[in-house]
Formats: structure tokens, sequence, C-alpha cells
């Protein structure tokens, strides 16, 4: 069999990639028989991330870690694997086919999520089918609904409900919500509104049906259409309720109508005798901050301590964002205070707001004690953290904590992905004396098997023939030309001064 499969690899574009893969899986075969799930996991990806063209011989390069992939280690492969939908699905097939084998419900959904996506439909499609009825579930078809609508395929996203029979699963109420929800929430609400009028005799309508199309008029500022709905739900005898009010007045205060929004808070409270929540408050809150209007934003605040609600973490977000976009640092670290002293804990979005106003007027140290900051909160960064941090820290010329950043990354679990390394060497080739440091990176870009952006490639070409440093480039375009990663020996093209010459003549 391996000289079977070697013979196959010298066909391939990834033959060195190929045959050094074999050689490991063949000597950590012999070497342990339970290889730990972190190491194989890693090889896996790295599999997937170099013979991610359809062209490439995947299957063969996986053969040696048959008797390895376990249910758990396949799992966790397609999870890391979420941006790579075709060999991720190539994967799935080819474990599926192992003896005895049977992925979790976790992998196929990650998959199937994964695929959808990136609006591979037909593939979706192949294994929900493929795969009936071990996995037929409801959550399957909601993926497809949620993936529909964001292609802007509402259509099609109708079309697979109306397809769950033919899989054995009767459409429930859920369901429907589902749909008409995914639909809304991408601003696709006539064809929501019409299949429900299509299919509301199917169901017993609920007034969270009616609630769900009135927050999707909401999102595009139709409020006469949000009342209409409104006006329905009470011609059927269906129980208002605060949710229900809500999105009534989401809607008036989105279309520009703030004081028709108040008269309706005011008549919930007095004709329906319902008790306002922290989502009616919100709804001012948010038509505050969009109108830039943060004094009445956080007179809103006020009253909501009053009537003791607390408003929930995107709530106070948008004010952060305000407070930062008018460059009101202070105000905006006491309402993350409050947020932490109410139980509303920060997310990522809420530092990053306050980060970019650090970054903005280049305050160094106090961007340096907010990172510190979300280590004692238990938030860890993102990859819009660590850019926003590097690309700041790289302008005013502060090497030194840029290295300390960087060097941090890893210790805090994040691992930097090309936009970060483009932050690095796009920023080092504009910077003077620092073309050496830009190579570096790129280097380790390239080692770490990640392809860089063309753009990348373009930027530090350009710079170093600017510098007559050609020598250098050919040194680049062999280590590109070297890489397991077929994707970047593809790339070294971009590099590479000669071929560009030759192609421009």
């Amino acid at each position: 069999m391996f000289l079977v499969v070697t013979k196959m690899a010298i066909r391939t574009p990834c033959t060195r990639s190929l045959l050094r893969i074999l050689s490991f899986g063949l000597h950590s075969v012999a070497a342990a028989d339970e290889p730990t799930i972190t190491a194989t996991v890693n090889d896996l990806c790295r599999v997937l991330s170099d013979f991610r063209s359809q062209n490439h011989d995947l299957e063969s390069a996986l053969f040696p870690f048959s008797s390895s992939v376990s249910p758990t280690v396949a799992e966790q492969v397609l999870k890391r694997c979420r941006h790579l939908p075709s060999p991720s699905h190539r994967f799935f097939i080819w474990s599926s086919s192992l003896p005895s084998f049977l992925h979790t419900p976790t992998s196929h959904f990650v998959l199937l999520d994964l695929l959808a996506s990136n609006r591979l439909f037909p593939l979706a499609w192949t294994v929900i089918s493929d795969f009936h009825p071990h996995f037929s579930h409801s959550n399957s078809f909601r993926l497809l609904f949620q993936a529909y609508a964001r292609a802007s395929l509402p259509h099609d996203a109708i079309r697979a409900f109306r397809r769950m029979p033919d899989f054995g699963l009767q459409p429930t109420i859920d369901d429907l919500h589902h749909l008409i929800s995914s639909l809304c929430h991408q601003g696709l609400v006539i064809p929501a509104q019409e299949f429900f009028h299509e299919w509301k005799a199917e169901f017993s309508i609920t007034q969270k049906t009616y609630t769900l199309l009135m927050n999707g008029w909401a999102s595009v500022r139709k409020p006469k259409n949000a009342q209409y709905l409104f006006d329905e739900m009470l011609q059927q005898h269906l129980p208002v309720d605060v949710s229900a009010y809500n999105s009534l007045m989401a809607a008036f205060c989105r279309g520009g109508e703030l004081e028709e929004a108040h008269k309706r808070f005011q008549e919930m409270r007095t004709l329906q005798r319902l008790e306002p929540n922290a989502g009616s408050y919100a709804v001012f809150i948010r038509s505050y901050c969009e109108a830039k209007d943060v004094n009445s934003a956080m007179r809103v605040i006020e009253h909501m301590k009053m009537h003791d609600q607390t408003p929930n973490v995107f709530t106070y977000n948008a004010i952060i964002k305000l407070l930062c976009e008018k460059e009101k640092a202070d105000e905006a670290y006491q309402l993350l205070d409050e947020m932490i002293e109410r139980g509303a804990k920060p997310d990522i979005w809420s530092y990053n707001a306050i980060l970019a106003l650090h970054c903005k007027i280049q305050e160094v140290n106090k961007a340096l004690r907010l990172l510190s900051r979300m280590d004692r909160d238990s938030c860890l960064p993102d990859r819009h953290t660590y850019n926003m941090l590097l690309k700041m820290l790289i302008g005013i010329g502060r090497f030194d904590r840029v290295i300390e950043v960087w060097e941090s990354m890893e210790k805090r679990g994040f691992f930097p992905s090309a936009s970060s390394y483009a932050v690095m060497v796009h920023g080092l080739c504009r910077k003077k004396g620092k073309i050496e440091e830009a190579c570096r990176y790129f280097e380790m870009m390239v080692d770490e098997g990640i392809p860089p952006y063309p753009s990348t490639c373009e930027v530090l070409r350009r710079e170093l023939q600017r510098l007559a440093l050609g020598r250098r480039i050919e040194v680049l375009v062999d280590k590109m030309k070297r890489s397991t990663s077929c994707s970047i020996q593809k790339l070294s093209n971009a590099m590479d001064a000669n071929q560009i010459f030759e192609g421009n003549t």
C-alpha cells in the first residue's frame, strides 16, 4: 500500500508535503499506539490546509492517520478548520468510510454549518441526504434557513422548510419561528410575511410569531407595517405581552417616530398594565445612540436604575461605543465598571470600543493597561484587539512594545492569522530600517504554513526592490517554494520579481 500511495503522490502538486506526512504517519504509528489527541488534531489540520485544492490528493495524505482518527479527533479537526470548507467535507467523507467509524452529531452540524456558511449548498444537501436518517434533525434545517437568509436567498430558505417532510420531519411552530427570524434578521421581511400569511393556517400562531415579524419591520424602518401586524394580533385576540410592545416601540424609534414610541410606552403601562422590562428601555437607548445623543441615552440609564432594571451587554456597548466616538474615555470606563457591578459581564466588543479610542489618540500605556485588565476580567482578546494594538505601536515606533504584545499572544492561547502577520509586515515595511524585521515575520508566517495575502507579498517585494535587496527576495521565494503548503508554493510567483518582470515583457 505504501508504494501505491507514493506513486500516486508523485503526480500531485504537493509531492514533498505528502512524502513528509507519509513518513511521519508511519513513524508515529510505530512509535506510539495512541498519539495524543492534540498532536493528531494539529497534524490533521496541517494536512487539510496543505491539501486544500480540489486537485490535491487529500485522501492519500490522510491515509497514515487511519488508525488514529477517533470521532473526538474528527470533531476537533472540523471545528478548527471551519475556514477550509471543501477539505473539511472531504475529510468528513473519508473518515466516515473508516471501519466502525461514526461521527458525533456535533461534527455533522459543524460540517453542515461551514458548508452552508460558505454557500456550498449542494454539498450541504448531500451531507443531509447521505447521512439520513441518522442525522435527521430540525437543527440541520435551521442552519440552512440562516445560511440561505445570509446569502439573500429567501425562496431557497422557504424551499428548505417545505422539504423537511421528505426527511421524516414534520415542521413545528418553532421551525416556523426560526425561518421567519432568519429572514427578518437579514432584512428579508417581505418574503417572510408572505410566507407567514401562506402558512399561518397550518400552525397555532402565537404572539411570538407576530413579534418576530414586527422586529423585522423595525430593522428595515417600516413602523406602519409593524403597526398593521400589531393590530392584526389584537384582532386575533392573542394576548399582548411586553415583547410585542417592545417590538412595536422599536419600529417607531427606528422609523424616526420617537413621540409615537413614547405614547406606546405609556399605553403599555396604563392601558395594558404591563411593567416595562430592560428591553423596553433599550429601544430608546439605541435610538438615542444612533442619533449621537449621549445625554438622553444616559438619562434613560438612570431611569432604569430607579426602576431596578439592568441593561444587557448590547445596550451598554451601544453607549460605550458612542462615548468613545466622542472621546469620553472616563465615562466609558465608568460604564464598564458599572456593568461588572450590576452583573452584566462585558464582552470583547466592550473592551475593543475603548481600545480603539486609545489607539486612535496613541495612548500606549492606557491601551496596554486595558489589555492587562482584560486578563483580570477573563475576557480573551481577539484578532481585532491585537491588530489595533500592533498597528498603533508600529506606527509610533514603539517596537519594544510590539515584540512584547506579539509574544504575549501565544501565552493567552491566541495564534496569529494572516491578518495579524499582514499588520506586522505592512507596518514594518513603512518604517525606515525595519525591512529585515518585516522579512522575519513573513518567514514566520511561511514556516507556520499560513498563506500570506497577495497584497502582503507585493508590499514586501516592492520594498525589497526599492532597497535593491534582490538577493533577499530570492531567499524568500525559495522558502515559499519549499513550503509544505501548496497555497504558499503558488504564492511564490507573487513574490518572485523575475517572473513578474518576464510576465510584463
